[in-house]
C-alpha cells in the first residue's frame, strides 16, 4: 500500500480523491494547504504527492521549493490545477506530472500508478512501489 499525500484548498475534491485512491487500495493523507501538509510529512511521508496550486497561505509554489530544499529523496508531485496551462505550471515547480481539474477518475489513477512506479525506479526497487 502506497501512501498518498493530497494538499488542495477544497475539502470536497480532497474526499474524492481519498475515496477513489483508497477504493485503489492506497492509504490517502490530506491536507488543506502547504503549511498543513508539512505537518502531516513530519507524522508519515508520502510516496507521491497531488498538488493543488493555488491554496489560502504557503501555496504550491512555495510548498514545492520548500519540499525539495527539506527532503533528499523527495516523493513524486503531481500538480492538479484548474488552470488553463497545467503543464507549464508542473513544469515551472519541476513535478513530475499534473492532472488538470475537472479530472478524470481514471486519469487520476493513472498518473499515481505511473508517480509509484517512477518512485519505486528511482529507490532500486522494481515491481513493489509501496514501502
Amino acid at each position: 500500500m502506497a501512501c498518498v499525500l493530497v494538499i488542495d484548498d477544497d475539502p470536497t475534491i480532497r474526499q474524492v480523491v481519498a475515496l477513489v485512491l483508497g477504493d485503489e487500495g492506497h492509504e490517502v493523507i490530506e491536507a488543506s494547504d502547504g503549511t498543513n501538509a508539512f505537518r502531516q510529512i513530519a507524522l508519515r511521508a508520502p510516496d507521491v504527492i497531488l498538488l493543488d496550486m493555488k491554496m489560502p497561505g504557503m501555496d504550491g509554489w512555495e510548498f514545492s521549493r520548500l519540499y525539495r530544499q527539506r527532503h533528499g529523496s523527495p516523493a513524486p508531485i503531481i500538480v492538479f490545477t484548474a488552470a488553463r496551462d497545467a503543464a507549464r505550471r508542473s513544469q515551472d515547480v519541476g513535478a513530475d506530472g499534473y492532472l488538470s481539474k475537472p479530472f478524470d477518475i481514471d486519469v487520476l489513477v493513472e498518473r499515481i500508478e505511473a508517480a509509484l512506479e517512477q518512485r519505486a525506479r528511482s529507490l532500486g526497487r522494481h515491481g513493489d512501489a509501496s514501502r
